[in-house]
Protein backbone atom coordinates (compact mmCIF):
# COMPACT_ATOMS: atom_id res chain seq x y z
CA UNK A 1 0.00 0.00 0.00
CA UNK A 2 3.01 2.49 1.25
CA UNK A 3 4.57 1.80 -2.23
CA UNK A 4 1.36 2.30 -4.43
CA UNK A 5 0.90 5.80 -2.68
CA UNK A 6 4.70 6.57 -3.45
CA UNK A 7 4.45 5.87 -7.17
CA UNK A 8 0.66 7.94 -7.12
CA UNK A 9 3.04 10.81 -5.64
CA UNK A 10 5.88 10.58 -7.81
CA UNK A 11 3.78 10.55 -10.67
CA UNK A 12 1.75 13.79 -9.81
CA UNK A 13 5.23 15.48 -9.36
CA UNK A 14 5.89 14.91 -12.79
CA UNK A 15 3.26 15.79 -14.25
CA UNK A 16 2.87 18.48 -12.15
CA UNK A 17 -0.05 17.46 -10.30
CA UNK A 18 1.77 18.34 -6.82
CA UNK A 19 3.77 21.35 -8.13
CA UNK A 20 3.36 25.21 -6.78
CA UNK A 21 2.25 27.45 -9.36
CA UNK A 22 3.60 30.73 -9.68
CA UNK A 23 1.35 33.54 -9.20
CA UNK A 24 0.17 35.70 -11.30
CA UNK A 25 1.88 38.92 -11.73
CA UNK A 26 -0.70 41.95 -11.47
CA UNK A 27 -0.37 43.73 -15.39
CA UNK A 28 1.02 47.21 -15.36
CA UNK A 29 -1.19 49.99 -15.22
CA UNK A 30 -1.33 51.39 -18.99
CA UNK A 31 -1.87 55.21 -19.09
CA UNK A 32 -4.95 56.68 -20.98
CA UNK A 33 -2.90 60.09 -21.34
CA UNK A 34 0.68 61.32 -20.56
CA UNK A 35 2.40 64.20 -19.39
CA UNK A 36 5.23 66.14 -20.27
CA UNK A 37 6.85 66.59 -16.57
CA UNK A 38 6.07 65.46 -13.29
CA UNK A 39 6.63 67.42 -9.85
CA UNK A 40 6.30 67.64 -6.24
CA UNK A 41 2.81 68.91 -4.49
CA UNK A 42 4.40 67.29 -1.17
CA UNK A 43 5.67 64.94 0.74
CA UNK A 44 9.60 65.81 0.42
CA UNK A 45 12.27 66.39 2.79
CA UNK A 46 10.01 64.76 5.01
CA UNK A 47 12.12 63.41 8.49
CA UNK A 48 10.55 60.00 9.91
CA UNK A 49 11.47 56.75 11.90
CA UNK A 50 13.07 53.64 10.66
CA UNK A 51 9.98 51.07 9.41
CA UNK A 52 7.24 53.82 9.84
CA UNK A 53 5.22 55.38 7.46
CA UNK A 54 5.64 59.27 6.70
CA UNK A 55 3.28 61.63 8.80
CA UNK A 56 2.55 62.86 5.49
CA UNK A 57 1.74 61.22 2.06
CA UNK A 58 3.77 61.98 -0.82
CA UNK A 59 1.82 63.77 -3.75
CA UNK A 60 2.98 64.37 -6.89
CA UNK A 61 1.82 65.78 -10.07
CA UNK A 62 1.60 65.24 -13.88
CA UNK A 63 1.45 68.38 -16.19
CA UNK A 64 0.58 69.18 -19.66
CA UNK A 65 2.45 71.05 -22.09
CA UNK A 66 0.21 74.09 -21.11
CA UNK A 67 1.43 73.06 -17.33
CA UNK A 68 -2.44 71.91 -16.49
CA UNK A 69 -2.25 68.46 -14.38
CA UNK A 70 -3.06 65.73 -16.47
CA UNK A 71 -5.51 63.26 -15.24
CA UNK A 72 -4.61 59.42 -16.40
CA UNK A 73 -1.57 59.74 -16.70
CA UNK A 74 0.72 56.88 -15.13
CA UNK A 75 2.77 57.21 -11.97
CA UNK A 76 5.25 54.47 -10.32
CA UNK A 77 6.84 54.88 -7.23
CA UNK A 78 10.22 52.99 -6.33
CA UNK A 79 12.87 53.34 -4.03
CA UNK A 80 15.62 51.63 -1.97
CA UNK A 81 15.18 47.89 -0.30
CA UNK A 82 12.75 48.34 2.62
CA UNK A 83 10.36 51.30 1.15
CA UNK A 84 7.06 50.40 0.95
CA UNK A 85 4.49 52.77 -1.20
CA UNK A 86 0.64 52.37 -1.24
CA UNK A 87 -0.15 52.45 -3.69
CA UNK A 88 3.34 51.81 -5.72
CA UNK A 89 1.34 52.55 -8.56
CA UNK A 90 -1.88 54.28 -10.05
CA UNK A 91 -3.35 56.40 -12.11
CA UNK A 92 -3.49 60.39 -11.81
CA UNK A 93 -7.09 61.85 -10.64
CA UNK A 94 -8.82 64.72 -12.46
CA UNK A 95 -5.97 67.30 -10.83
CA UNK A 96 -3.14 65.46 -12.56
CA UNK A 97 -2.32 64.02 -8.75
CA UNK A 98 -1.13 60.96 -7.06
CA UNK A 99 -1.31 60.47 -3.54
CA UNK A 100 1.23 57.62 -1.84
CA UNK A 101 1.43 57.03 1.80
CA UNK A 102 5.54 55.99 2.67
CA UNK A 103 6.74 53.83 4.52
CA UNK A 104 10.75 53.91 5.35
CA UNK A 105 13.16 50.97 5.77
CA UNK A 106 14.80 49.48 8.83
CA UNK A 107 18.28 51.60 8.23
CA UNK A 108 18.42 55.10 9.57
CA UNK A 109 19.78 57.81 7.00
CA UNK A 110 18.40 59.55 3.87
CA UNK A 111 15.86 57.82 1.41
CA UNK A 112 16.02 58.76 -1.99
CA UNK A 113 12.82 57.85 -3.68
CA UNK A 114 11.56 58.39 -7.13
CA UNK A 115 7.83 59.09 -8.79
CA UNK A 116 8.35 58.28 -12.51
CA UNK A 117 5.89 58.70 -15.59
CA UNK A 118 6.52 57.93 -19.37
CA UNK A 119 5.98 60.40 -21.70
CA UNK A 120 4.24 60.17 -24.80
CA UNK A 121 7.29 58.32 -26.35
CA UNK A 122 7.57 55.78 -23.87
CA UNK A 123 10.44 57.87 -22.18
CA UNK A 124 10.20 57.62 -18.50
CA UNK A 125 10.23 61.34 -16.57
CA UNK A 126 11.59 61.23 -13.40
CA UNK A 127 11.29 63.50 -10.13
CA UNK A 128 13.71 62.29 -6.85
CA UNK A 129 11.97 63.28 -3.62
CA UNK A 130 14.52 63.27 -0.30
CA UNK A 131 13.25 61.63 2.74
CA UNK A 132 14.83 61.04 6.32
CA UNK A 133 14.88 57.80 8.50
CA UNK A 134 16.12 58.56 12.17
CA UNK A 135 17.18 55.75 14.13
CA UNK A 136 16.91 55.08 17.98
CA UNK A 137 19.65 57.58 18.94
CA UNK A 138 18.47 60.12 16.73
CA UNK A 139 14.66 59.37 17.54
CA UNK A 140 16.05 60.35 21.39
CA UNK A 141 18.04 63.66 20.11
CA UNK A 142 14.16 64.45 18.06
CA UNK A 143 12.77 64.41 21.44
CA UNK A 144 14.98 66.49 23.11
CA UNK A 145 14.82 68.90 20.66
CA UNK A 146 10.95 68.98 21.12
CA UNK A 147 11.44 69.41 24.37
CA UNK A 148 13.93 71.73 24.82
CA UNK A 149 15.26 73.01 21.75
CA UNK A 150 12.85 73.69 18.84
CA UNK A 151 11.36 76.84 20.43
CA UNK A 152 14.19 79.16 20.02
CA UNK A 153 15.54 77.18 16.82
CA UNK A 154 12.55 77.03 14.87
CA UNK A 155 11.33 80.36 13.52
CA UNK A 156 7.92 78.54 12.51
CA UNK A 157 4.89 78.61 15.48
CA UNK A 158 2.56 75.97 15.28
CA UNK A 159 -1.00 75.47 17.34
CA UNK A 160 1.06 73.62 20.48
CA UNK A 161 4.18 76.08 19.96
CA UNK A 162 5.14 79.63 19.90
CA UNK A 163 8.51 80.25 18.39
CA UNK A 164 10.49 82.57 20.81
CA UNK A 165 12.92 82.89 17.72
CA UNK A 166 12.16 86.53 16.67
CA UNK A 167 12.60 87.57 20.44
CA UNK A 168 16.02 87.05 20.91
CA UNK A 169 18.53 89.47 19.70
CA UNK A 170 20.78 86.97 18.06
CA UNK A 171 18.62 84.69 15.77
CA UNK A 172 19.68 80.68 16.53
CA UNK A 173 20.10 78.43 13.35
CA UNK A 174 17.32 75.93 13.00
CA UNK A 175 18.79 72.17 13.44
CA UNK A 176 18.06 71.89 9.44
CA UNK A 177 20.93 74.62 8.47
CA UNK A 178 23.34 72.69 7.20
CA UNK A 179 25.44 75.30 5.37
CA UNK A 180 26.17 77.21 8.89
CA UNK A 181 26.17 73.74 11.51
CA UNK A 182 28.05 71.44 9.08
CA UNK A 183 30.89 73.24 9.56
CA UNK A 184 31.07 73.19 13.47
CA UNK A 185 32.79 70.03 14.88
CA UNK A 186 30.89 67.68 17.01
CA UNK A 187 33.24 68.38 20.32
CA UNK A 188 32.42 72.34 19.44
CA UNK A 189 28.37 71.81 19.03
CA UNK A 190 28.92 69.36 22.51
CA UNK A 191 30.53 72.45 24.09
CA UNK A 192 28.15 74.30 23.03
CA UNK A 193 24.81 72.90 24.35
CA UNK A 194 26.82 71.47 27.29
CA UNK A 195 28.10 75.18 28.31
CA UNK A 196 26.16 77.33 26.09
CA UNK A 197 26.94 80.32 23.75
CA UNK A 198 29.98 81.48 25.15
CA UNK A 199 31.66 78.52 25.29
CA UNK A 200 32.57 79.51 21.32
CA UNK A 201 32.14 83.23 21.89
CA UNK A 202 28.76 83.29 20.58
CA UNK A 203 25.72 84.84 22.43
CA UNK A 204 24.70 84.21 25.96
CA UNK A 205 21.17 84.02 25.24
CA UNK A 206 22.57 79.73 24.13
CA UNK A 207 22.13 78.91 27.49
CA UNK A 208 24.11 75.99 28.99
CA UNK A 209 22.34 72.87 29.14
CA UNK A 210 24.87 70.12 30.55
CA UNK A 211 23.50 70.58 33.92
CA UNK A 212 19.58 69.85 32.58
CA UNK A 213 20.92 67.00 30.06
CA UNK A 214 23.35 63.93 30.54
CA UNK A 215 26.10 63.40 27.45
CA UNK A 216 24.54 60.79 26.04
CA UNK A 217 21.24 63.29 25.85
CA UNK A 218 23.75 65.87 24.35
CA UNK A 219 25.22 63.08 21.82
CA UNK A 220 21.72 61.84 20.97
CA UNK A 221 20.81 65.92 20.08
CA UNK A 222 24.19 66.14 17.65
CA UNK A 223 23.08 63.13 16.23
CA UNK A 224 19.95 64.34 15.20
CA UNK A 225 21.23 67.56 14.26
CA UNK A 226 23.41 65.78 12.04
CA UNK A 227 20.63 63.64 10.95
CA UNK A 228 18.42 66.70 9.41
CA UNK A 229 21.11 69.28 8.07
CA UNK A 230 20.16 70.68 4.67
CA UNK A 231 22.54 70.50 2.41
CA UNK A 232 23.43 67.22 4.05
CA UNK A 233 26.70 66.53 6.85
CA UNK A 234 29.38 64.25 5.38
CA UNK A 235 31.45 63.14 7.97
CA UNK A 236 35.19 62.66 7.02
CA UNK A 237 35.30 59.25 7.55
CA UNK A 238 38.89 56.87 7.68
CA UNK A 239 41.51 58.34 5.21
CA UNK A 240 43.40 55.63 3.19
CA UNK A 241 47.28 55.69 2.47
CA UNK A 242 47.83 55.31 -1.30
CA UNK A 243 50.31 52.86 -2.07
Amino acid sequence: MKRALLAICTLMLVTGGCSHKSKPQPASIQPIANGTAIVESSGGKQIGYIGMPLDQPVVVQVNGASGSGVAGAAVNFSGPTGVTFTPASALTDSSGQVTSTVSLGQQAGRYKIVASTPDASGKKLELPLDEIALGYQQTLGAQLNGQYCIRCHDPESTPLRVSNMDNLSVKPHPFTEGDTLNKISDADLIAIISHGGPALNKSAEMPPWGYTLSKSDIAALVSYIRAVADPPYESGGLVYAQK
